[in-house]
């Protein structure tokens, strides 16, 4: 697993404000030049976007097949932007979503069950073309057990929820370093 120390995570949070800052005032990405060793490693994340306890947005990318700022960067902006679920992120909604961002392990095929453990595990389950995955967080704050995670991770993946139980489907474990902003201004006390 990367290890990142404090300093690496408030450089990663403070790109990705950067980049969304920048890109919704100026219409690009901003140039950046890392400072820290842990920025240039490959690893996969996902950028969360918070507005109070809402989601607001969440992108991330599996596959570490650039450097871990480019990966947070292109996350964000996507969290930002893209996340069909969510009409996209405004610069004037911007000072009140935090951003949380989860550095990801690899994956690791699961030949039993029992092998998750809830809360230390995220989920990535595939079954034909189908694909959900779900980060480590997300069970815990639902307060989830092993087997409502799996249904429900085969649920992101437009399967029905016992898919997991069949031969054909595919389940790979991760791990996440989470971290997050301190929380942003709320609306209803900055508006």
């Amino acid at each position: 697993m990367l290890n990142l120390d404090e300093q690496d995570k408030k450089e990663l949070l403070f790109m990705a404000r950067n980049t969304l800052e920048t890109y919704l005032s100026k219409g690009k990405v901003p140039d950046v030049h890392p400072t820290r060793p842990a920025m240039l490693e490959r690893a996969g994340a996902f950028v969360s976007l918070h507005e109070g306890d809402e989601l607001r947005g969440c992108i991330g990318q599996i596959n570490p097949d650039r450097e871990l700022y480019k990966i947070v960067q292109s996350c964000a902006l996507s969290a930002a932007l893209d996340d069909p679920r969510f009409s996209p992120v405004t610069a004037e909604q911007l000072p009140f979503i935090n951003i949380e961002i989860s550095v990801l392990t690899s994956m690791v095929r699961v030949s039993r069950v029992e092998e998750i453990e809830v809360g230390k595990h995220g989920l990535y389950i595939t079954l034909g073309s189908r694909r959900g995955l779900l980060l480590p967080q997300v069970a815990t704050q639902y307060g989830w057990d092993r087997e409502v995670f799996l249904d429900q991770t085969c649920r992101k993946a437009g399967l029905p929820e016992n898919a997991w139980r069949e031969r054909s489907t595919s389940i790979f474990t991760f791990e996440a370093q989470v971290f997050a902003e301190p929380h942003a201004r709320t609306a209803t006390t900055d508006r």
